[in-house]
């Protein structure tokens, strides 16, 4: 007789090679949405880490050589618990500093947030110019 079709064995030898393949194909777009999230939060801190910059840099009354603390507003960072921890200090200056000499100060900044129970990091430098005043003479 010459039927056609395919026996049960055949049929569930291809039924366990599709399961197979879709297990790993499974695998696979839950590491690429582990990737994923991972790479929008550092964005998120790129970006956190560039306004908090931007703000800090401005500030004239910053203090040198203090570190300073604060939280982050939690409407930008998602709801996600986090802060930031901010230092300047003096970076370059002339051999004899005089009155209203031009000097070089350094920021560095940490923005940190909770992932999954851990404490994510991520840091940034950056440097302003700024005048010597008769205060900040030794």
């Amino acid at each position: 007789m010459n039927q056609r079709g395919f026996t049960l064995l055949e049929t569930l030898v291809a039924t366990l090679i599709m399961g197979v393949a879709v297990v790993g194909l499974m695998a696979e777009i839950n590491a690429s949405m582990r990737n994923a999230t991972r790479v929008t939060n550092r964005d998120r801190a790129a970006l956190l880490a560039r306004y908090k910059m931007d703000e800090l840099l401005a500030d004239q009354h910053f203090p040198i050589g203090t570190v300073v603390r604060g939280p982050l507003d939690p409407a930008l960072t998602g709801g996600v618990a986090g802060g930031w921890t901010a230092q300047l200090t003096r970076f370059d200056m002339p051999p004899t500093p005089a009155v209203n000499d031009r000097v070089l100060d350094r920021m560095d900044l940490e923005i940190w947030w909770m992932d999954g129970g851990q404490r994510r990091i991520f840091r940034v430098a950056a440097y302003r110019t700024d005048v010597l005043h008769p205060e900040d003479m030794p």
